[in-house]
């Protein structure tokens, strides 16, 4: 239940944020400081036109918006535990829905075909395929889609009217918090720090300690949306240039993210790269999409590092080797548990599996686990299972040839590479060391944004 707080309280600040820079638009606010804010994000005609568009003002707008925790990775950001749906009209939301996903999974029909990705039905394990895991391609317009038909097909409020759909991460509302700094509700200070698990913790056992009964557990809730509120009436104006860019940043991290069924919407959220796709690119191609199987929010205690390494045969092939080296610094707790992954490497299409290490059937097995390979999106992929207890390191390490369009590249001088980032994740370390032969390439860097490689003598 906690997701379902912290999506309230993230919709409410960024619908008082809208309305109050509309209320502006429309003659309610003169002030020179709001005129500046205005013109910033006005200042190309088109853009003005289609933010206009998209808050209602031709026509009211109906969105999804989903909360994708982190803390509990899926392919398409995060565990949908909660989602609301919002209406825009002339600049104003209006929510018309906000609950947790699984109320709406488990009162609706359940008289239509719903078979879930087959690593769900084995390794969770889930015999429906319901909204909050619909998520599942690591391409938010192809999960969006999955998203919303299952939302309609649950009879979701308003399903016919949503033209769009919006991925946020708890790690938005922490960044908030940071520029305008801790709050106190009911005596008690959220930070930026603390925010998440503590507001987890307060929904789930805190409010017993309080000698509160069950239905007396949302009290945080308003309290703590009044106390936001009032704090972003306050400073928004004040420290525009610092929300405006966390706004940017948080797009370009993929912890906002967008899909629209208005293709010029959609368009435009693609070419300014917020719209969480897995590009298509003619040159080398490395995505590795974790998804967390145990329910818990195991994400926030596990590092990460991502190698990726080639190097030349002597039959012109080259052997590339991509490792996922997880490390899990838990324990068994109410919130934390061993690390259960499944997990898929996306390659350029051809790319031919050789092996790969540290597969398992099933977490405290020892046996080696099946390979998965399929395409998507037009990118070869490789899925398996692991699992990482609490406290020690493990390793999931792919070897397979490189795609015969990629060998010619390199042969060609004319080799680069893009990295990208899985949405919602937050700069887990990358590694590459690439051997064309006569050079190697070598680097070491953090997925905090998709990394593109451009080396132009590769031999």
């Amino acid at each position: 239940m906690q997701k379902k707080l912290l999506l309230i309280v993230t919709i409410l600040l960024v619908g008082a944020t809208l309305g109050l820079y509309f209320w502006y638009r429309s003659g309610g606010l003169q002030s020179a400081v709001v005129r500046q804010v205005s013109q910033r994000i006005s200042s190309n005609a088109s853009e003005s036109s289609l933010i206009q568009k998209i808050l209602g003002f031709s026509k009211p707008q109906t969105y999804l918006i989903l909360f994708l925790n982190n803390t509990e990775i899926r392919p398409g950001g995060g565990f949908i535990g909660a989602y609301a749906v919002v209406r825009a009209d002339k600049g104003i939301p209006e929510i018309l829905k906000v609950e947790g996903t699984e109320l709406l999974d488990n009162l609706s029909p359940q008289d239509f075909p719903s078979v879930p990705p087959e690593p769900l039905q084995k390794y969770l394990p889930v015999k429906r395929w319901g909204f909050r895991d619909s998520n599942w391609s690591p391409d938010f317009a192809s999960s969006s889609i999955k998203s919303l038909e299952l939302f309609k097909k649950e009879k979701g409020t308003a399903a016919d009217d949503i033209g769009a759909v919006i991925g946020i991460t708890p790690t938005l509302l922490e960044e908030v918090l940071k520029i305008g700094g801790p709050i106190k509700v009911n005596g008690q200070e959220f930070s930026a720090e603390n925010f998440t698990e503590k507001l987890e913790f307060e929904v789930e056992y805190g409010y017993a300690e309080q000698g509160l009964d069950f239905n007396e557990r949302k009290k945080v809730l308003a309290n703590l949306t009044h106390a936001l509120l009032a704090r972003i009436r306050g400073d928004i104006f004040k420290h525009w240039p610092e929300y405006f860019a966390l706004g940017q940043r948080m797009l370009a991290e993929k912890q906002i993210l967008g899909f629209s069924t208005d293709p010029e919407t959609e368009n435009v959220l693609l070419s300014k790269g917020w719209g969480g796709e897995i590009k298509q690119t003619t040159g080398d191609y490395l995505l590795w999409v974790d998804a967390n199987l145990a329910s818990l929010k195991t994400d926030k205690v596990m590092d990460r590092e991502l190698s990726y390494s080639f190097s030349p045969t002597g039959t012109g092939k080259f052997i590339a080797t991509v490792k996922m080296k997880y490390t899990n610094n838990g324990t068994f707790t109410n919130f934390t548990t061993r690390y259960r992954t499944y997990a898929r490497v996306f390659l350029p299409d051809g790319s031919k599996f050789i092996s790969v290490k540290g597969s398992l059937k099933m977490d405290r097995t020892v046996g080696e686990g099946v390979v998965d390979q399929g395409v998507e999106n037009g990118k070869q992929w490789f899925g398996a299972f692991t699992s990482i207890e609490p406290g020690k390191t493990g390793e999931l390490i792919w070897k397979f040839y490189l795609a015969p369009q990629i060998t010619e590249q390199i042969k060609k001088n004319s080799y680069n590479l893009l990295v990208q980032k899985q949405s919602g994740t937050i700069a887990h370390a990358l590694v590459l060391d690439l051997n064309f032969s006569s050079q190697s390439y070598n680097q070491k860097t953090d997925l905090r944004l998709d990394r593109v490689f451009i080396i132009t003598n590769a031999d």
